[in-house]
């Protein structure tokens, strides 16, 4: 049966950024798919926790700031996730932040902070993966959040798009290098969602009227609709799919 493809049972994912929003929304999408969840934040993801146990699944909480993550601490968070859930199967990169202001008043501070945690900690964690794959010669789902800014310039977030970009030449990359080895390297690029980043666009009605009338589906989205297109790229339905970006924005990028 191809539903039987999309289930994750038995598997082990690692989700970053999971305390809240996004990376909340799609650890609980691949807890109901069946597989135990390791969610790694800065803040308590004690909510995340309970709503994933409810599900009967297991999950390993830890809290890390990822900032200035080394390649070292990045192979030793991976460690942990096996050493406490058994077997280590899917990455999901999430963790980000944002920083808005002028391009020639942006800081170095805000430009290294966003780089470090939205770039070097997503490689440096898909790095760790990569290597613990090969090592077990086993298969392996690694998943980037990337963004309508991947494709697109912005306004005063130039670390973001920056990063954001980024992600999808790391994400084709790693395809490229580790298809062979049968990890699929893939991402997905969000739109405009109810999370706390766009928190303050939301308020603004003149700003989301803006914002509503270039969405074909005329909605924001939620983290709910994220979860479809995370277990597709976690599960073995997607084991031909290789170095993509699954553009999940209610039809922004095509408008």
């Amino acid at each position: 049966m191809i539903l039987d493809a999309f289930k994750l049972d038995g598997k082990v994912a690692l989700v970053t950024g999971a305390a809240q929003g996004l990376g909340q929304g799609m650890a609980l999408g691949l807890a109901e798919a069946g597989a135990d969840v390791a969610v790694l934040d800065a803040r308590r993801s004690g909510e995340t926790q309970h709503l994933i146990e409810a599900m009967g699944r297991r999950c390993f909480v830890i809290e890390k700031d990822l900032r200035n993550l080394s390649a070292e601490a990045a192979s030793a968070v991976v460690q942990s996730v096996v050493e406490s859930l058994g077997r280590f199967d899917i990455l999901f990169n999430n963790a980000g932040i944002i920083r808005r202001s002028k391009a020639v008043e942006f800081s170095e501070e805000d430009w290294n902070a966003v780089l470090s945690i939205n770039l070097n900690a997503a490689f440096f964690l898909s790095q760790a993966a990569g290597k613990h794959f090969i090592a077990q010669q086993q298969p392996g789902k690694i998943i980037n959040t990337a963004s309508m800014l991947s494709f697109q310039g912005g306004l005063f977030v130039p670390s973001y798009a920056a990063a954001k970009s980024a992600i999808v030449g790391i994400t084709r990359a790693l395809a490229n290098e580790w298809a062979r080895h049968g990890i699929n390297v893939n991402a997905i690029a969000p739109g405009y969602f109810e999370t706390e980043v766009t928190a303050g666009i939301r308020s603004d009605v003149q700003r989301t009227e803006v914002v509503l009338s270039r969405i074909p589906a005329g909605r924001w989205g939620k983290p709910e609709d994220l979860q479809g297109a995370a277990v597709f790229l976690a599960s073995a339905a997607s084991d031909y799919l290789h170095g993509s970006i699954v553009a999940v924005d209610g039809g922004w990028l095509s408008n």
